[in-house]
């Protein structure tokens, strides 16, 4: 997404009432994130061949988009043409000023 975009009319989007104020737009829909992050669980497959897949989540904020990802990679790992072993670990990182 380039610095020039102005993103999407909030009013083609379904938004929840307790944000309707907060938002002027919607930079990157929802659903453009999914295919995203579908393409993103076929590369690591691809890239990482027969080799284990080691996962790890920062917490909290990674979470959601964490669990999407290995939901991904899941399912190509069990409808492909190979299986390879996947860990997942979790760690929790504090920023200090």
């Amino acid at each position: 997404i380039g610095d020039e975009q102005s993103g999407y009319n909030k009013n083609l989007f379904c938004i929840p009432k307790h944000y309707e104020e907060d938002l002027e737009r919607v930079f990157i829909p929802h659903g453009l994130i999914l295919d995203r992050t579908e393409r993103l669980a076929r590369d690591i497959m691809q890239d990482m061949g027969s080799h284990d897949i080691v996962a790890l989540c920062v917490l909290k904020g990674g979470y959601k988009f964490f669990a999407d990802l290995l939901d991904h990679i899941k399912a190509l790992n069990q409808n492909g043409d190979k299986s390879v072993p996947i860990t997942v670990d979790f760690v929790r990182i504090k920023s200090h000023c």
